[in-house]
């Protein structure tokens, strides 16, 4: 797990909300990789792709609060600030999902909370340590691993444990790309061993901004 800063204590999540140019019924939360704020979506080119394709989606871009990642707050913060107040002003579609150690994070909201999203876009996701690729190799790959009951809320497994059942259960839509230069894409590449192939994407490219940007709009594209 990636060293935490010292947390902002009483302070709320750091967000950036952009309205559609029209009504929406959908709601995209992002989250950013670690140290990036909210501004590097739009610094990157998120939105300016987002409103060329004509996608009447909202967006809340999130900081990556690495405190409440690591020590496993995250997931019950993301349902309680943004969520819950999503629905009540009456988003229909909640979709979750970000970059890197976001991704890892919209993940472990989904194995918190099952059915807390409406779908999951996942951008290079940060795999976690190297001990986890290896359990989940070394058992034959995600569908054949057997993830455990009673993992405490900051392990990275837990991530894990909801894309394989996500992907096992097929409910709920969720999209995997990453770049095939990423240095994480060994891992990225066990997780989509799981998915349906047209439910990931590679692209040449690393861990980086004008992968992620191409990415993004690979599946605004895809609808």
């Amino acid at each position: 797990m990636i060293p935490p800063p010292p947390p902002r204590s009483g302070a709320r999540l750091n967000v950036l909300e952009i309205a559609a140019g029209t009504p929406a019924d959908t709601l995209l939360v992002l989250l950013a990789g670690a140290y990036d704020p909210p501004q590097a979506f739009v610094q990157g080119g998120f939105i300016d792709a987002l409103r060329a394709s004509g996608r009447a989606v909202d967006l809340v871009l999130v900081e990556s609060d690495l405190a409440a990642v690591c020590d496993g707050s995250f997931a019950a913060r993301i349902e309680c600030e943004i969520l819950q107040p999503a629905r009540a002003r009456g988003h229909r579609r909640l979709l979750t999902g970000g970059i890197s150690i976001g991704a890892l994070s919209a993940l472990m909201h989904a194995d918190a909370l099952p059915g807390g999203a409406d779908g999951l876009l996942l951008l290079a996701p940060y795999p976690g340590d190297r001990t986890v690729t290896r359990e989940i190799a070394a058992a034959g790959g995600l569908r054949a691993w057997r993830p455990a009951d009673d993992y405490p809320p900051n392990d990275e497994r837990r991530g894990w444990r909801a894309l394989r059942n996500l992907a096992a259960r097929g409910k709920v839509p969720l999209w995997l790309g990453y770049g095939a230069g990423d240095r994480f894409a060994a891992g990225h590449a066990l997780m989509a061993a799981a998915l349906p192939e047209k439910d990931v994407c590679a692209l040449p490219g690393g861990h980086d901004w004008p992968t992620w940007l191409a990415l993004w709009q690979r599946w605004l594209a895809a609808g």
